[in-house]
């Protein structure tokens, strides 16, 4: 059975992206690359992959489940690593929609 792992940093960004009014459903168990948080704003849904910002960047990338997820995800999805970059993407990601 696996067990999901959480980026150390994941509940400082959902709490900083509840702060300023975005709706977020953590999905890190869901598995197979699917994004670790799921973010409502302004009507739309955003797709988020949680790293890890204090470590090196190739620490951060993509799995290989993920990237395949992410290649062939049709909607809106980013990859953050800290909360301001979250909050940034989902306000970039709306605004495109």
């Amino acid at each position: 059975m696996r067990v999901a792992k959480t980026d150390t940093n994941q509940k400082e960004i959902v709490e900083y992206l509840r702060s300023k009014g975005v709706s977020v459903a953590n999905t890190a168990t869901v598995g197979d690359g699917f994004p670790d948080i799921v973010c409502g704003f302004r009507g739309k849904n955003v797709l988020l992959e949680i790293k890890d910002g204090s470590r090196t960047p190739s620490q951060q990338k993509l799995t290989a489940k993920q990237e395949i997820f992410h290649s062939l995800w049709r909607g809106q999805i980013a990859v953050v690593n800290s909360p301001e970059t979250a909050w940034k993407e989902v306000i970039r990601l709306c605004n495109e929609a």
